[in-house]
């Protein structure tokens, strides 16, 4: 805690020097120094830290606004409308937002900005936090919008400023493309001077343009939007964010990214010393310095991590530059299309392509590790203490074996924390696509099914997406039974504010829409509102909103655990945990084998369940799971 507070300290300072950042705050440090005066932001992993660090320093500064939006295209459209305002305006999204943004995004580059617009977008291979390993570079080629991409801190927070200024030469949206290791990446950093300048709204008459696409003004701006793609091009060429390392050999290296730093570690353990390109920019490419870099190797190897992207565009320039230049890359067989790199993997590539030795034996590593891994138990991802999603799916769970109707359901999931309701011991979940797609495949599968259909979303996901599918369901009548987990924020990202939260960025009172009068201004059936909490009480309204005909909506009240604790904390409250009843316990393990809490365990001196204080949230959950209420709240001395 106290080094993320040094961090954030950094980034309010006002002198210029050395400071060690994550990658994240080095963007937000850049954006402010670059005078950004609206910021939106919709939060998602691996970029939730630079709306939290935003968010963080907004009243400390209070020279900029900020929202955070209900999903990625309000985000990006917010900035937009500011930078048509006058104002330079930022956001960032994980690739997955950019799919939502896209809609929008596609006609910003058609209709270009005013005020400098920069959105960067975060790549997730290894899908460690993501639905699917996306490669968000297509989306600046695909759009004629340019792209850049970082490989340290140090270039995040560079290239932040320098799109600022690109964006604006060109009246065109910048889009900074990372990838997880460099978001979450921590290095030294040089801050430039931060000098910002007040707040001050401008007067739409005075800077007043045309924003708008269709038919052959669509085509009219098509053809501005080629000459613009050609100019920054040029620009590109010159770039010092794309450069040479000389080196020795006709053997050359061409990436970007953190691949990029995985490279030179190889060839520093390899003790080599190939001439190296460093891609600074990946729309428009610098075709032009490439040909040049390319034209008398003898073969080239291109470090990239998930499509052939650029291993594509090269050869293409091969063509011309160097018709016999051999490409070491995806096409070749020698890298994957999957997962994230590596130093390993880098060095066994050049290992292989210049018929040397590696400087370890990393598949015996490898094979040593996993055969230690082989001993230790699984440890299956699972709710903290507390959380209310566990009394919610217990509750579920009850109410299906009451019905007996198990096999005759089909559950589909959302993008949530509530999301690991397929593990046990709920093993629930027959689809799970994207935000709010649990809604549109409830949809037609209630009308091609027999069987009972239940969707589940969150709060933040039902304001992110889930609103036209729930629209949808009511107007056609269909009979689904919703799920809506109302724990009060953005519970899976970090506890960021929603629509549903009482508070907005940087923690300033918002208007909390009221989700009940929502669905029932829209038609839906019924409302049910729940403390799952109570867990026991739940059961019988989850029956009666399953059993009945229509769309019925189930609303599970009790705010994010951790966001809980943070409030009582704030109010002075003390956390009391609970503890178990030795006396009255009888050793049923209910609690054990059907919640899954991690404060809950097995006391090997009596074999009686135990309850770790350290861990435990006090919310008394397993009582209502225990068949003889042998959980109690402790007595805290006075």
């Amino acid at each position: 805690m106290e080094r993320e507070l040094m961090t954030v300290e950094d980034v309010k300072r006002t002198d210029k020097g050395p400071a060690l950042m994550l990658s994240n705050e080095a963007v937000v440090r850049g954006a402010l120094e670059a005078d950004v005066k609206i910021v939106a932001f919709y939060p998602g992993s691996p970029v939730s830290e630079i709306l939290d660090t935003f968010g963080e320093v907004l009243d400390h500064f209070g020279d900029y606004r900020m929202h955070i939006a209900a999903n990625e295209k309000v985000a990006l459209e917010t900035v937009a409308g500011a930078s048509m305002a006058g104002q330079r305006a930022f956001t960032s999204m994980k690739s997955v937002g950019m799919n939502v943004a896209s809609d929008s995004m596609y006609s910003i580059g058609y209709v270009g900005v005013n005020a400098g617009c920069v959105c960067l977008i975060a790549d997730d291979p290894f899908a460690h936090s993501s639905q699917s390993e996306q490669d968000g570079r297509y989306f600046g080629e695909s759009a004629y919008v340019p792209m850049i991409e970082p490989a340290t801190p140090q270039e995040a927070h560079d290239m932040v400023k320098w799109a600022f200024e690109v964006s604006e030469k060109h009246k065109s949206l910048v889009i900074i493309r990372t990838t997880t290791r460099v978001n979450h990446q921590r290095g030294m950093v040089k801050l430039g001077e931060l000098d910002r300048t007040p707040f001050k709204k401008n007067r739409w008459r005075d800077i007043k343009g045309q924003y708008f696409t269709v038919g052959s003004v669509a085509r009219a701006l098509k053809a501005k939007l080629l000459d613009k793609a050609a100019m920054i091009q040029a620009d590109f060429e010159k770039t010092e964010f794309n450069f040479v390392e000389k080196g020795e050999g006709n053997i050359g290296v061409l990436t970007a990214g953190v691949c990029y730093l995985h490279t030179k570690e190889a060839m520093k353990n390899l003790g080599l010393n190939l001439p190296m390109f460093k891609l600074g920019t990946i729309y428009p490419l610098p075709e032009k310095k490439i040909a040049e870099y390319i034209k008398s190797l003898q073969t080239l190897v291109v470090v990239e991590e998930l499509t052939p992207y650029l291993e594509t565009k090269i050869a293409a320039i091969a063509k011309d530059a160097n018709p016999s230049l051999y490409i070491v890359g995806k096409k070749s067989g020698h890298f994957s299309e999957m997962l994230e790199y590596n130093v390993p993997i880098v060095e066994k590539v050049l290992g292989d392509v210049l018929s040397i030795k590696i400087s370890m034996n990393y598949d015996a590593v490898l094979k040593k590790a996993n055969r230690l891994k082989e001993a230790l138990p699984e440890r299956p991802p699972i709710f903290c203490p507390g959380c209310p999603h566990r009394g919610t799916l217990w509750a579920f769970r009850q109410a299906l074996q009451q019905l007996r109707i198990r096999d005759d359901i089909v559950f589909n999931n959302d993008i949530g924390c509530y999301s690991m309701a397929f593990l046990p011991p709920n093993e629930f979940s027959d689809s799970m696509l994207a935000m709010g797609a649990s809604l549109g495949v409830s949809a037609g599968m209630e009308m091609a099914l027999e069987d009972k259909v239940i969707a589940m979303v969150g709060d933040s996901t039902l304001y992110h997406a889930a609103l036209p599918g729930i629209v949808n369901l009511i107007h056609h009548n269909s009979n689904v039974t919703l799920f809506v987990l109302d724990n009060a924020v953005t519970a899976m990202t970090g506890q960021q504010f929603n629509p549903n939260s009482p508070y907005d960025a940087g923690g300033h009172p918002a208007k909390k829409i009221n989700m009940e009068k929502l669905f029932e201004a829209l038609g839906a059936s019924s409302v049910t509102i729940m403390d799952p909490y109570e867990t026991r009480d739940c059961i019988g309204p989850i029956k009666k909103a399953i059993e009945a005909d229509g769309f019925n909506v189930i609303i599970s009240r009790r705010e994010c655990a951790l966001y809980g604790d943070r409030l009582k904390k704030k109010a002075g409250q003390k956390i009391i945990p609970s503890e178990n009843d030795k006396e009255t316990c009888r050793g049923i393990y209910a609690c054990v084998r059907e919640f899954y809490c991690p404060a809950i365990v097995v006391d090997e001196s009596d074999h009686k369940m135990m309850i770790q204080t350290d861990l435990c949230d006090g919310c008394l959950e397993c009582r209502q799971v225990c068949p003889v209420d042998a959980p109690h709240q402790m007595e805290v001395k006075k």
